[in-house]
């Protein structure tokens, strides 16, 4: 312990040199920069020009007259930019003696070239009542509303839209429950059924079996409809 005891001594009394060395070091190397930026072509005061430290976001603007002033580090790179005019840039000297300087900056017009601007006339009177009038007005919730429920369109999705999972299974099990409560015996046939052919004439007379709308939606996968006869009239299909 009495062996590191003049050591650490020695560093408490040579820290504050150093550090105040580093001090003067990083004092050198401040500089106050302060100038005037003006126009190249008729040396006028430029106003509102960015002064900036590049890569630092520090800067400045200058006043109605074009003078600014800055603080910067020796070595830095300063840019002076404006609408209208070419982004030029500064480096201070690293060698520079003092820890002031000036400068007088002179701003370049910069020329952009905008695309062309087309101007048209008005449209007249008549010009535009016959767009408007010839302009498609899509239908609205209760137009589509209405064309969906329409008695010839519900009658067209449900002659060609193929069933669902819960009515092919229905389906299914009707056919099975019919298979086996007539297990072991000969199943009536309709064609003798009275009823069936009273349904049969109600059908034909209200229509059923005209022939069909040929309109089909695009992802029908029916097959074309067979004859009907009063077997399907009073077993209708589902």
């Amino acid at each position: 312990m009495r062996r590191f005891l003049p050591i650490v001594l020695i560093c408490c009394f040579f820290k504050p040199v150093q550090t105040k060395a580093q001090f003067e070091a990083f004092k050198d190397s401040v500089v106050q920069l302060y100038g005037l930026v003006m126009t190249a072509d008729s040396l006028k005061g430029l106003e509102s020009v960015s002064v900036v430290v590049k890569d630092q976001n520090r800067g400045t603007i200058t006043n109605e007259k074009g003078v600014f002033s800055i603080v910067a580090l020796k070595g830095d790179v300063i840019e002076f930019s404006s609408v209208g005019y070419k982004t030029m840039s500064v480096t201070i000297p690293k060698n520079l003696d003092g820890n002031q300087q000036s400068i007088i900056q002179l701003m370049v017009n910069d020329t952009v070239y905008l695309p062309a601007t087309i101007i048209k006339a008005r449209p007249t009177r008549a010009q535009f009542e016959r767009d408007f009038l010839n302009n498609p007005v899509p239908d609205d919730n209760i137009a589509i509303a209405r064309k969906n429920n329409d008695e010839a369109t519900r009658r067209i999705l449900v002659a060609n839209m193929p069933v669902d999972g819960r009515e092919a299974s229905s389906q299914y099990l009707r056919q099975a429950s019919t298979k086996a409560y007539y297990a072991g015996q000969i199943a009536p046939q309709n064609i003798f059924n009275p009823f069936a052919w009273a349904e049969f004439i109600k059908a034909w007379k209200r229509g059923d079996f005209k022939k069909k709308d040929t309109r089909r939606p695009v992802n029908s996968t029916t097959s074309p409809s067979t004859t009907p006869t009063p077997n399907d009239i009073y077993n209708p299909r589902h």
